[in-house]
């Protein structure tokens, strides 16, 4: 008849100790008092009819029989921990915390996101909006769309696109004489004003002198600390607001928002990046939300070519089409063209 097993206790404080070669670091393991696991250990011993340690001055040893025993015991526990690590994994492979500005989240991401979880029924997604990077130990993050420069040592990190500033503004500011650059010193423009600790973009100074324009104050009209914020007093028709090009895609193609003409200035050492803690881009739902992110800026390039518009920027007045979400025609009026990145 098999002996009956000794307690899992008894068993689990002896591989522990085996393991570190020592009682005190067991015990600091197993949250007990290096006291209570002597007092198992002679339990065990005395069950198995066997001296398992020798103690020692300095410390202590196996016997002959504990070196039987222990290879059985330190794999038997090893499968009990990668099973209970294979069930936290299918945890938190359900859940997807993503983090991305504000601006990026409420124009581009939240309006397409519906389409990976439909994709993807078994992931619930959560969004963390913030002007600051993500940190993914105490914010709990997975993963992160980043408008950055891409060097992030500790992460795994992947380019996903460039991108620009250009001008945007309501159809209806065209229709009422918005024809020129010389002819925004009769709209008001709309500014974007970031938190300090982000990187600014250009700034319509900055446009302004690339454009070669001269007598135009580029300090005045209406000043948002948000970009969706700015790109939706454009769409009502406040002024002209300089704008990410990425997340100005939408309202442009829906018909929204017009460029009424050029240049577009190209983020200087920034692009969008996908990143993620190192190692982490191997699970299934990071892997599945990186491929996702991968396609829908490929879609959003494309959109943008299929409308004629040229990376470097297309000839003024010229009136192209462009296609709703929906799919239905709509006219833009446009003096000029813009793509969301190269």
């Amino acid at each position: 008849m098999p002996r009956p097993l000794p307690s899992l206790n008894a068993l689990r404080a002896f591989e522990a100790i085996a393991r570190h070669a020592s009682f005190s670091r067991a015990a600091a393991e197993l949250h007990v008092t290096p006291a209570a696991l002597s007092h198992q250990i002679r339990g065990l011993e005395d069950q198995l009819g066997t001296t398992l340690f020798h103690r020692r001055t300095r410390g202590i040893e196996l016997t002959e029989a504990g070196r039987l025993l222990y290879p059985g015991l330190q794999a038997a526990f090893q499968d009990l921990r990668d099973a209970v690590a294979r069930l936290d994994r299918a945890r938190e492979d359900r859940f997807l915390v993503i983090s991305a500005t504000p601006g990026l989240t409420a124009k581009w991401l939240v309006p397409r996101l519906w389409r990976f979880l439909a994709a993807h029924p078994e992931i619930d997604a959560r969004i963390s909006a913030s002007f600051s990077y993500a940190d993914f130990v105490s914010d709990g993050v997975d993963v992160a769309i980043r408008l950055s420069n891409g060097v992030h040592p500790e992460l795994h990190v992947d380019k996903l696109i460039d991108d620009a500033v250009l001008p945007v503004c309501s159809p209806r500011l065209v229709e009422d004489g918005l024809r020129e650059i010389a002819d925004l010193a009769r709209f008001p423009l709309i500014h974007y004003d970031i938190p300090l600790s982000a990187p600014a973009p250009p700034l319509w100074a900055d446009w302004l002198k690339v454009a070669g324009a001269d007598g135009i104050d580029p300090t005045r009209g209406l000043h948002l600390n948000a970009a969706d914020i700015a790109l939706d007093a454009a769409v009502a028709g406040a002024g002209v607001s300089l704008s990410y090009k990425l997340i100005a895609s939408d309202e442009v193609h829906a018909g929204r928002l017009v460029i009424p003409f050029g240049p577009e200035i190209p983020l200087a050492d920034r692009a969008y990046h996908f990143v993620c803690p190192k190692h982490h881009e191997k699970r299934a739902n990071v892997r599945a939300f990186r491929d996702w992110v991968f396609a829908e800026m490929a879609e959003t390039k494309m959109r943008w070519q299929a409308q004629g518009a040229k990376l470097s920027g297309a000839p003024v007045g010229r009136t192209t089409r462009a296609s709703s979400p929906r799919g239905d025609p709509v006219r833009q009026r446009a003096h000029g063209s813009a793509t969301p990145g190269s």
